[in-house]
């Protein structure tokens, strides 16, 4: 990770990047990054949204995370708050830090990277505790989440128009930093 560093983003100013990172590490259309340019603007102006960049010596950006406080009011909670209470966890809205995206340019992938953003966007959250989604499928990215602490909170989770099931996983902060 020598060549990468870590840092405040401005993902506002960058959202088009950060887009085209996810696309690549996610595999988005043209259509799904146009939706998503509006749903990141969205939630950057949510009360202490920050992210964090991952950037080469040259400035480009090669990943990107962000999240906010959780606000129970906000799509994604209440999309995953019936299968939070269904398992009855649904406690983890409340006083919670959720990671809304973390993507790593797949060139730049398991290099320590995304624990690094993570965890660092984390280290300076007021809540006592995080939690995110992903796609709930043995992955790179689920095997990283539980590393750092995470656990499964709910699986299944269907949101409108996904494709795929989602798992909803939850950790206490601070991260655990071992590999």
């Amino acid at each position: 990770m020598a060549d990468v560093v870590i840092g405040p983003l401005e993902l506002a100013a960058r959202v088009d990047e950060a887009l085209a990172v996810q696309a690549l590490a996610f595999g988005l259309s043209e259509e799904e990054i146009e939706v998503r340019r509006y749903i990141v603007l969205r939630h950057l102006l949510s009360p202490g949204a920050r992210a964090l960049g991952a950037t080469t010596e040259t400035g480009r950006l090669v990943g990107f995370v962000y999240g906010m406080p959780n606000d129970r009011t906000h799509w994604w909670s209440t999309v995953v708050e019936p299968y939070l209470r269904a398992s009855g966890t649904d406690d983890w809205l409340d006083d919670s830090f959720v990671i809304t995206e973390l993507h790593v340019h797949p060139d730049f992938q398991g290099r320590g990277i995304g624990r690094s953003l993570i965890t660092s966007l984390t280290d300076d959250a007021d809540q006592p505790r995080s939690i995110l989604s992903a796609i709930d499928v043995e992955s790179p990215a689920r095997a990283l989440y539980r590393s750092l602490g995470y656990t499964d909170l709910a699986r299944q989770v269907l949101f409108p128009s996904a494709p795929s099931p989602y798992a909803v996983m939850g950790a206490p902060l601070p991260l655990r930093r071992g590999n």
